[in-house]
């Protein structure tokens, strides 16, 4: 059978014998607090997937982020989701790094080499507001910056070693202006809390528990500042357009899992079958241009409005084929009621996206 056969290729060639492991462990393991895939990943240098070769990571393009987002997906939904956040907030640095100080290469250096997951701290999206607006107050010292503030949910909170926060810098007593920066917390500094958020058993796995930062001091060689409006809103934009493409390959691979069981057990007619594979499949071809695109350098509005589109192909290819898999499975589908239960908890009114006007022409 050739269903995902692609993206576990491409995932065994970056990540080579994850795969395997992964599909050792059932969803009652990785679906749960504790998820044993969260090590896993880190353990076979996950974390540095989309880190560039530069700074010590693996360097994938967006083609094979995609296809490797989809593949972990269809193991264990909490782990795509976890690790689609640490991405976020790599990807977010790596766009800073390409218009930044130099600030941003050295932390992005530093994660390579400690293999270390980062959290996003970024705030909760909201009608009319961006999702990189801060939702933390901060201040000025001699030391650094001073933060406090919260952050839930936040996938990886057990797990992180550092965590990546969005400020509004004020103005300071000497004249420095007031700007937008990405900073990095050590997990383990004074002032850094968890306190239990996620009571759903449905990603549990995922970490996501809320992370509190009471007087946390950010000394200045772990903030990337950002230089005006323009850079801000071009980091912002890219960045979008990267998690917009991890998440939705993440969620087809959730529904891709369901796909799977039905044509390994054979289910259903050959038409109908077949049905459920061209509607994912094309999803996904919908996807990969997106990422295509994005790599070719497409302008960013028009590589943000091509890649909401396909964020919404697999938005409606998910919605299509999901209660049918579980139809064809019959009695079958209880084995799988976690995969199901993540399926049913990723429908439209849950799904996290971009709250910005994008113009399609």
């Amino acid at each position: 059978m050739n269903f995902l056969k692609q993206e576990r290729a491409v995932l065994n060639e970056l990540l080579p014998g994850l795969d395997e492991r992964l599909a050792g462990l059932s969803l009652t393991e990785t679906e749960q607090p504790g998820n044993p895939g969260i090590p896993l990943y880190r353990e076979f240098g996950g974390v540095r997937l989309l880190i560039p070769t530069e700074q010590g990571g693996l360097g994938a393009s967006a083609l094979q982020a995609v296809r490797v987002s989809r593949a972990i997906g269809s193991r264990s939904p909490s782990l795509a989701i976890a690790t689609t956040m640490h991405q976020f907030s790599v990807v977010s640095l790596v766009e800073a790094a390409a218009m930044g100080t130099g600030a941003e290469s050295m932390l992005l250096e530093a994660v390579a080499s400690r293999n270390d997951y980062v959290a996003s701290g970024f705030a909760e999206g909201k009608t009319g507001q961006s999702i990189l607006s801060s939702s933390m107050q901060v201040r000025r010292s001699p030391d650094g910056l001073i933060v406090n503030g919260s952050k839930k949910p936040c996938s990886l909170s057990a797990s992180m070693s550092l965590l990546t926060v969005s400020l509004s810098v004020p103005p300071g007593a000497d004249g420095e202006p007031a700007g937008f920066a990405v900073a990095i917390v050590p997990a383990d500094v004074e002032g850094v809390e968890r306190r239990p958020f996620w009571s759903n058993a449905v990603l549990a796995g995922a970490e996501s528990d809320e992370v509190i930062l009471r007087d946390v001091v950010v000394p200045d060689a772990f903030v990337a500042y950002l230089a005006n409006e323009a850079h801000a809103q071009a980091v912002q934009t890219r960045s979008f357009i990267w998690f917009e493409l991890l998440i939705s390959a993440a969620y087809l691979g959730v529904a891709s899992a369901l796909i799977e069981r039905v044509l390994l057990g054979g289910r259903g007619t050959p038409t109908e079958r077949t049905g459920l594979v061209i509607d994912v499949e094309g999803a996904m071809g919908v996807l990969e241009n997106a990422a295509r695109a994005m790599t070719d350098g497409e302008n960013d509005d028009d590589a943000l409005a091509r890649v909401l589109m396909a964020r919404y192909a697999v938005q409606g290819a998910i919605e299509r084929v999901a209660f049918h898999a579980v139809e064809l499975l019959g009695g079958e589908w209880r084995s799988s009621h976690r995969m199901m239960s993540c399926v049913c908890w990723l429908r439209p009114g849950r799904w996290p996206f971009i709250r910005r006007r994008a113009r399609v022409s």
